[in-house]
């Protein structure tokens, strides 16, 4: 999910696992506070949430922050048990498709992304992602907005695992130099690519706009190096994402992306790019 700004909601019946965790978790959370003889209302003053706040997780129809599990399993003496259901909330708070998405790039040995429209979203800095789908039509809700952008920020992780992959950008020249979200967060995004692309894991290249010779017209492109030796690619566009696994199309993704990379400005000429671009914004 690179795109965002046409991201379309999850289709009906995508992410009936989550609504199920979500559900369970406000069933428990509701024996407890009903063990403790609390209305929803005293539950919300004793932990700092709303008594609208409260019911709606009661429902599963919000996803509590680690925060509201931990106070509440203080204020009704839980001893762990509602806290314990932390990380299952964490995962269930992002769309299924971010999910399995996020999955593989755990398991992939190298990440190689070709960005032609806005910057990658491994590379987005957080001020960023929410500038993105801010701009999505029909517009997203604030509960939506919070969902995706934790969702866009938890696949960033990967960059801490170890043994750490090995990751490969190219960025469209446009893409650093229209002030998406103003002038003051693209600055911070182009800051975020300097210093993510001085990593030794990490090559970032610019495909310059004035090159007359250029195999990425056909769009953006994301592929995944896994362990076992698979490759995988995942596709983006307007309404419809894709995961590839068929080698005859992946092996047609890695030709492509490996003369885009060979049509790109090097990685030392990409970052003395990205340091004029941050300097002209």
């Amino acid at each position: 999910m690179d795109v965002t700004a046409n991201e379309p909601r999850p289709a009906e019946g995508d992410d009936d696992d989550s609504a199920a965790v979500l559900r369970t978790v406000g069933k428990v959370i509701k024996m407890w506070r009903e063990r403790a003889a609390l209305k929803q209302s005293e539950l919300g003053t004793a932990i700092g949430y709303s008594e609208e706040q409260v019911s709606s997780v009661e429902r599963g129809r919000r996803a509590p922050r680690r925060q509201f599990l931990e106070a509440a399993d203080h204020a009704l003496g839980a001893a762990g048990m509602i806290t314990g259901l932390a990380k299952d909330v964490e995962e269930a708070r992002y769309p299924k498709k971010v999910r399995d998405l996020a999955k593989l790039e755990g398991e992939a040995v190298e990440i190689c992304a070709y960005g032609n429209t806005v910057v990658h979203g491994l590379l987005q800095t957080e001020e960023y992602a929410r500038a993105l789908y801010g701009m999505r039509r029909p517009l997203f809700t604030e509960d939506e907005m919070e969902r995706l952008v934790a969702a866009r920020l938890a696949r960033q992780e990967i960059f801490a695992q170890q043994p750490p992959p090995l990751f490969s950008f190219v960025q469209e020249e446009v893409t650093l130099c229209r002030p998406l979200g103003g002038r003051t967060v693209m600055r911070r995004q182009l800051e975020h690519l300097l210093d993510v692309g001085r990593r030794r894991n990490v090559e970032i290249q610019v495909m310059p706009t004035d090159r007359e010779d250029h195999a990425g017209l056909a769009g953006s492109l994301h592929l995944l190096k896994l362990r076992g030796g698979d490759t995988v690619g995942h596709n983006e566009v307007q309404l419809t994402s894709r995961l590839i696994s068929d080698p005859k199309e992946t092996q047609v993704l890695e030709i492509r992306y490996g003369i885009i990379r060979a049509q790109a400005l090097t990685p030392r000429d990409s970052l003395a790019f990205i340091e004029k671009a941050l300097g002209e914004t």
